[in-house]
Parts: structure tokens; sequence; C-alpha cells
């Protein structure tokens, strides 16, 4: 496979990188940024068919990245939630 080559070599060349990891190691932020950066390659143009492919499917690596971080942070405030909850509750029927 052909490498891009541009300023940010890990964008255009960092397919291995999600598919290695699983993004496990990659936080929200930093999956979020990598992200952008990758829809801006996409965006701008000027690489073969081989590399926008690369691009494309790192792309979509790290927004199931970024899709794991944000279902966990919603479960991680539904649980809050549903515990203040019942700790109303509890008070009410106490009180």
């Amino acid at each position: 496979m052909a490498k891009a080559k541009t300023d940010d070599d890990t964008v255009a060349d960092g397919t291995a990188d999600a598919a290695q990891s699983d993004g496990s190691t990659l936080g929200y932020e930093q999956a979020r940024d990598e992200l952008i950066e990758v829809v801006r390659s996409l965006e701008a143009g000027g690489t073969t068919l081989e590399e926008s492919l690369a691009l494309w499917e790192r792309g979509e690596a790290l927004a199931k990245v970024c899709r794991r971080w944000l279902d966990g942070a919603r479960a991680r405030l539904d649980a809050a939630l549903a515990e203040e909850a019942e700790e109303d509750e509890g008070e009410g029927a106490a009180g």
C-alpha cells in the first residue's frame, strides 16, 4: 500500500493504529481530534483512491472509538440520575 507523503503521515497512514489497538488506548478528545484531521484530509482531496480508502477506514475506526466513549458517558449519567432519583424517592417516603 502506498503511503501518503503529507505533513501528517499518521493520519494518512494511520489505519493500523486503530486496527491494532482497537482504539482502546485513545481518549475521546484524541480520537475526535484525529477524526477531524481525517475528515479535513478527505475533504481537501489530492489523495489517491487507495489513500482515500485508508483515510476513510481510519475515520470509521475513530468514529467507533468516539461512539464508545459517548455511550459510556451516557450510561454513567443515566446511572447517576437513576441513583439520585432513588435517593429522592427514599427521602420522600421517609419524610
